[in-house]
């Protein structure tokens, strides 16, 4: 019997970094946009992690992130991979479409963007 001592790079630590595509940016960039034409957000930072991509929105530049858009392929198969966490930690919206999934910051637009 041929016993292979374990190799120091398994087939988790060669797995490339999960990331948004084009179309996923687009469609996150189209509601930045929006809320930095509102006034209400600043600035954003793309995390690129081996489990899951991270998009954080800022309010300022040297803060918490006030939302999250989070993509985890692991939920593909059941609450779906995409969410827009909060600032406390709660997931507002998680569901199998992007889009769908977003409209939960474009509320957040029509209150902020409300004339009384």
């Amino acid at each position: 019997m041929n016993m292979q001592p374990p190799s120091r790079f398994s087939a988790n630590s060669t797995q490339m970094p999960v990331a948004f595509d084009r179309h996923e940016m687009s469609q996150i960039l189209s509601v930045y946009g929006r809320m930095v034409a509102a006034g209400e957000w600043r600035d954003y930072g793309i995390s690129n992690l081996r489990d899951m991509a991270v998009f954080s929105i800022f309010r300022r530049t040297a803060e918490h992130p006030i939302y999250r858009v989070e993509k985890d392929p692991r939920l593909r198969s059941r609450q779906g991979m995409y969410s827009v966490v909060g600032m406390d930690g709660r997931i507002l919206k998680r569901g199998h479409d992007l889009r769908t999934v977003l409209r939960v910051l474009e509320r957040k637009l029509i209150r902020s963007v409300d004339l009384d």
